[in-house]
Order: C-alpha cells, then sequence, then structure tokens
C-alpha cells in the first residue's frame, strides 16, 4: 500500500511539474487582423526588458520564427511593431506531509505521534508579454500573456523560451 501510494505521488509530481504555460490575450475586436502581413521590433522598448541578452535573443529568435510560419514577413516600414517584456517571480513551496497517529504501543505509552516530513523546493515562474502595435495608428492592437515555470538549465533553455512563445502566438490571430 505504502508504494502504490508513493508511486501516485510521484506520478502527480511528474505531471505537474510538466505544467504548460497558461496562455490569455486580448485585443481590439475592431481591427482586420487580416490585413497585417509585415512585423518588425520596437527596440527601445526591448532594450528595456528585464532579463540578459541572450534570453532577450532566444526570444526575438522564437517570435521571428512563429511569426514567419504563420506567413508574416520582416519588414523596416513594417504593419505590426512587435514587443515583449517579462516579469518572473521566485516560489517557494513547501509540501508537509504530516500524517499524525494515535495508538498504543508496548513499553512507549500512548499519545499522538507525529510523523512530519517536510521538503522545500525553490522555483521561478515566468510572464512573458507580447505585444502587436498598429505602425500606423501606434495603438496597441493585441497583447498575448504567457505564465508558466522558467529553468536555468541552458541545455532546457531554448525549448522552454519556444514553448511560452509558440503558446502564446498560437493564439494570434483572434477568432472573431
Amino acid at each position: 500500500m505504502k508504494n502504490k501510494f508513493i508511486s501516485l505521488l510521484l506520478l502527480f509530481l511528474l505531471v505537474s511539474s510538466c505544467q504548460s504555460v497558461k496562455v490569455a490575450v486580448d485585443y481590439d475586436k475592431f481591427v482586420s487582423f487580416e490585413t497585417y502581413k509585415t512585423y518588425g521590433f520596437l527596440k527601445k522598448g526591448i532594450d528595456r526588458a528585464q532579463i540578459n541578452d541572450l534570453d532577450k535573443r532566444r526570444i526575438l529568435r522564437s517570435i521571428e520564427k512563429t511569426l514567419l510560419e504563420k506567413g508574416f514577413a520582416k519588414s523596416d516600414n513594417p504593419d505590426v511593431i512587435v514587443n515583449f517584456f517579462t516579469k518572473e517571480n521566485q516560489e517557494i513551496n513547501i509540501f508537509n506531509n504530516s500524517f499524525g497517529n494515535f495508538g498504543y504501543g508496548m513499553g512507549w505509552g500512548w499519545g499522538f505521534y507525529n510523523g512530519a516530513r517536510t521538503t522545500v523546493t525553490n522555483s521561478t515562474k515566468g510572464v512573458l508579454y507580447i505585444d502587436l502595435i498598429d505602425n500606423k495608428t501606434k495603438q496597441l492592437i493585441w497583447q498575448g500573456i504567457g505564465k508558466g515555470y522558467l529553468t536555468t538549465d541552458v541545455e532546457q533553455k531554448d525549448k522552454v523560451i519556444d514553448d511560452f512563445v509558440s503558446s502564446i502566438l498560437a493564439k494570434y490571430p483572434p477568432k472573431i
């Protein structure tokens, strides 16, 4: 019985650690998104993003790849300007598996036994905002927000960032 419980607990932890990116979008309902065919980046906005230059380049490459797959072309005079910014929060996760028992034991007496075992982990939850701005009107027309867990593993960073970007831009253009 104890092995079954441990197996279920490990399966739950594995599934919950593979959590995907949660996405929310907002957009201007009066915009004809099918008219946008070219894009460019807002350099001043991206320069202000509070992340290192390596991760900025990862995000830029992923956005470019995804927009090209959607049929966009990069332009010096684009229809939409792409900006992004990030936020991150450190989370401390405490798992307390207290199993309280009440009983009587030979030679030990009786009473409440608390076999508590506490596990503390630290994780980083990140938020990526991708803004699309109409280049003519300079108005925000679409915003995608992705929330999920980040990694410090260099081998996994490209995949995690691609997951964030592709999950967010999968919601573009909006289904009106």
